[in-house]
């Protein structure tokens, strides 16, 4: 059977896959490409989750791509903004020609013997095909589109009202002038506090645990003095640079004074609800960024709070009534509606199955490469993003630093690359997101590893990360083999010898 061939194929077309395709055809323009999108419309997270006043939880200077100014006015932008931010970026590059829509990847086998990948994909109808390729790049993210994180609430089933995930948010769901509580503490649950307040009778965000909260102004004055008096791809660029550098400098004050990092959120939250006792609705029992912090635009959560249309508490559940949470504290939450904004569910690569020259991979098995390769795959690459800053800074990163390990290919006539420690090397395991939330945790067994040092140690500093990525040496780390110029069907050839030998971890 004649099975359709590129060059590289890229699972995934939200904000990461589109970016990524920029890369590739503007870095390797001679490469061929298809992208390959489960959903029937491209913009991922952007287009998967409908709920009330879903936006960016970091700045769109950072967020939205280095090559294509954001342009709008709110420098945190709500998800329809997004979304047609990434859909006019795809049209605009011909990247949405490139994207087939309704197929879902499901496995991926590699042939040392062919040097390539086959890919299976099937519909929602069940149709199934089948690729191959030189080089595979994921692009889907790090959570399951087909559902969120819900807990088994004891006695759900007694509630006389409604229960929603906001990752499958209901069209139907009414909610004006009735009483509502948001299970959650994150950045879903600040989100949709004040977004349902504004016509919900009461909100209340029931967590088991604070998080760190701080207001961030929805438009950047700075942005919009620079965009007044500067060119337009100058100004991106400035306004850029000053928000990696102002979050970049917070995380490692964070990381270094953490107390003097809580007294800051705390005076910010004092400045919004004077009189309010912190404790201990915002009081986390960790250091920020132990988890991530919540950014509310323009203070909207406090400002529903102060006006009385939003509260806080701070419980566990005891059981679910017919009228809505009995708290272990005796207390009881009227409620006609609930919202169980407790998280998503982590899924490693995608939910792939992945086999190398007939061997299962388990993913939970592997170490991340340089932040973009995983040992024991060969010619594949993963996007993940910074859990402490844009995911798009990281995203942008890996598109540059795998269309340069392709050019690298290319000139040393290099078909195969792939990570691994040296003959009697070993790593010691890391989680790779560095954080103690509740949804990492639960993945943490089934996720790929960091190690403790480089090349195999995930950055979190994009400054740094960006010159190590530039000049990155693609000889520590990776073991390569020749391109034979019979092509597919050759037999495999041996490591490049300019290269120490590897073995997969």
């Amino acid at each position: 059977m004649d099975l359709e061939h590129f060059d590289v194929l890229i699972v995934g077309a939200g904000l990461s896959g589109v970016g990524a395709a920029y890369r590739l055809q503007t870095l390797c323009p001679t490469k061929s490409y298809t992208i390959l999108e489960a959903r029937d419309r491209l913009g991922g997270t952007w287009d998967l989750f409908r709920y009330p006043g879903i936006r960016s939880d970091s700045d769109m200077f950072t967020l939205g791509y280095p090559f294509r100014p954001w342009k709008e006015a709110k420098a945190i932008a709500d998800g329809p903004a997004i979304l047609r931010y990434i859909e006019e970026t795809a049209a605009t590059y011909g990247i949405d020609e490139r994207i087939r829509f309704r197929e879902k990847v499901v496995a991926a086998r590699w042939s040392s013997d062919e040097v390539r990948w086959t890919v299976d994909t099937e519909s929602d109808e069940g149709e199934a095909r089948r690729y191959t390729c030189s080089f595979l790049w994921l692009c889907s993210g790090y959570y399951s589109y087909d559902a969120g994180h819900m807990p088994e609430f004891p006695n759900v089933g007694d509630f006389g009202g409604r229960l929603v995930h906001p990752q499958t948010w209901p069209e139907d769901l009414d909610y004006d002038g009735k009483a509502v509580v948001v299970i959650g503490s994150g950045a879903t649950a600040v989100t949709l506090v004040p977004a349902m307040a504004e016509t919900a009778g009461h909100v209340t965000m029931l967590q088991r645990s604070p998080t760190y909260i701080t207001s961030l102004p929805a438009r950047d004055p700075i942005a919009d003095a620079a965009r007044r008096v500067l060119p337009e791809r100058l100004a991106h660029g400035i306004v850029r640079w000053k928000n990696v550098l102002l979050a970049s400098g917070f995380f490692q004050l964070s990381r270094r004074r953490p107390e003097l990092a809580k007294r800051l959120i705390g005076a910010g939250v004092r400045k919004e609800l004077p009189g309010y006792d912190l404790d201990p609705d915002f009081t986390p029992r960790y250091d920020p960024w132990d988890q991530r912090i919540c950014f509310v635009p323009d203070a909207d959560l406090f400002r529903a709070m102060r006006e009385g249309r939003a509260s806080i508490v701070t419980d566990e559940i005891e059981t679910f009534t017919p009228t809505g949470i009995r708290l272990r504290s005796g207390r009881e939450l009227e409620a006609d509606v609930v919202v169980s904004a407790t998280g998503l569910r982590l899924v490693p690569l995608g939910g792939l199955c992945f086999e190398v020259d007939g061997e299962t991979v388990v993913p939970g098995a592997t170490f991340v490469y340089r932040g973009f390769m995983l040992t024991g795959l060969p010619n594949l690459a993963i996007t993940v993003g910074y859990t402490n800053a844009s995911w798009t800074l990281r995203a942008d990163l890996t598109a540059r630093s795998v269309c340069r390990l392709l050019n690298h290919m290319d000139r040393h006539a290099l078909a195969a690359a792939v990570p691994g420690t040296r003959a009697g090397e070993s790593l010691e395991a890391d989680s790779v997101f560095n954080l103690t939330s509740g949804y990492v945790l639960r993945a943490a067994a089934d996720l790929p590893k960091q190690g403790t040092r480089e090349p195999w140690r995930l950055g979190q500093n994009y400054p740094i990360d960006a010159v190590r990525a530039r000049f990155a040496d693609f000889a520590d780390g990776l073991s390569f083999t020749p391109f034979r110029p019979a092509g597919v069907g050759a037999p495999r050839g041996e490591p490049d010898q300019a290269e120490a030998p590897l073995v997969g971890a």
